[in-house]
């Protein structure tokens, strides 16, 4: 590994927004050299010609992944992983941009002093894509910290809103991350885990000190569909159950049970039921029964009202026609303020 900051770039289907996270990774200022990797994943647009245009104008600094068949958000983070030369690596979505153009500088400092840091994060913002406005997170922590990474394992595999962790505001190191890699590429690789930043952070977290600088360094691209925004309900169904699956297999690998674990689960079982019963898809229906079982929670109230309401189809129907009812006239009345 060479002592340079490697940046990952995943990005599909952003031909309008790809440019402008390249911009922002290439304004920033830091003592170690950087490189950029782009994981273009067979986007159906012009993104690749974009991409293809900005490795032209800076070969020295940007690799373009070879074009192949579209691979999803795992194989084609981890495959730019590898192929990352730096000591420590920083990322970057397509669709997403660095407002401080000191972002790595600060970080790297903290990790070339500290060797026991394996991740430094920081405070971020959301971004509005239809109306350019910016509202701040409520879910980062407000003051600086330094702690051991074991302390926020629990945090991590019950995160619901934002992450406690966002991989688009940190610098990890390379050797850590790729190690864990190795042993256990399943785990990253898995596509029925449906993400491939939870584990990431959650293993970084477990081996060594975790630093929080309160700045806010990223602007989170919203207002548009992606992979944690999605409109449908059985997509939601299927985001909800796969995060979760993998909360769940590193909560009893690492033997996190606890009142808050316990919790979480039983939050997002009903969630399946909720997906389920806006979608009348009993399949669905059925599979968030399965998953009560397979994630132990105890069936509570409300997770008993849900499953009767689902088991007989007049109940479904009418209950469904009294939420439609109860949107309109939620709608109306706000109208009409």
């Amino acid at each position: 590994m060479e002592d340079k900051i490697s940046v990952i770039v995943t990005t599909y289907n952003q031909e309008d927004t790809i440019g402008r996270t390249l911009n922002s990774i290439l304004a920033q200022k830091c003592h170690l050299p950087i490189e950029i990797i782009i994981g273009e994943d067979c986007s159906t647009d012009n993104t690749r010609s974009v991409c293809k245009d900005y490795a032209q104008r800076y070969p020295h600094i940007i690799r373009l992944m070879p074009k192949a068949e579209n691979k999803g958000i795992q194989n084609n983070y981890y495959d730019c992983l590898l192929e990352c030369k730096g000591k420590y690596i920083a990322d970057c979505a397509g669709d997403d941009f660095w407002i401080d153009d000191k972002k790595l500088e600060k970080e790297v400092c903290i990790m070339e002093e500290d060797p026991s840091v394996t991740l430094v994060h920081t405070n971020w913002q959301y971004y509005d894509e239809k109306t350019q406005k910016t509202k701040r997170t409520p879910f980062t922590p407000s003051a600086a910290y330094k702690k051991s990474g074991k302390n926020l394992l629990e945090a991590i595999v019950t995160q619901t809103k934002a992450p406690v962790i966002h991989t688009c505001t940190s610098l990890y190191r390379a050797e850590t991350i790729r190690k864990c890699y190795f042993e256990d590429p399943e785990l990253f690789r898995n596509k029925d885990y449906g993400c491939e930043d939870l584990q990431l952070t959650f293993m970084l977290a477990m081996k060594g000190t975790v630093v929080y600088i309160p700045d806010v360094t990223l602007s989170y691209s919203v207002g548009h569909n992606s992979i944690t925004f999605q409109p449908n309900e059985r997509r939601q169904f299927l985001f909800v159950r796969q995060t979760t699956s993998l909360s769940y297999h590193l909560a009893r690998k690492y033997n996190i049970d606890t009142p808050r674990t316990k919790e979480f689960f039983s939050e997002k079982v009903f969630a399946l039921y909720m997906h389920s019963f806006r979608s009348k898809d009993k399949t669905l229906r059925d599979e968030a029964y399965k998953y009560r079982k397979t994630w132990n929670v105890v069936e509570n109230k409300k997770i008993k009202v849900a499953r009767l309401i689902m088991s007989n189809n007049l109940i479904w129907n009418s209950a469904l026609l009294s939420r439609k009812l109860f949107c309109t006239l939620k709608l109306f009345t706000q109208l009409f303020k």
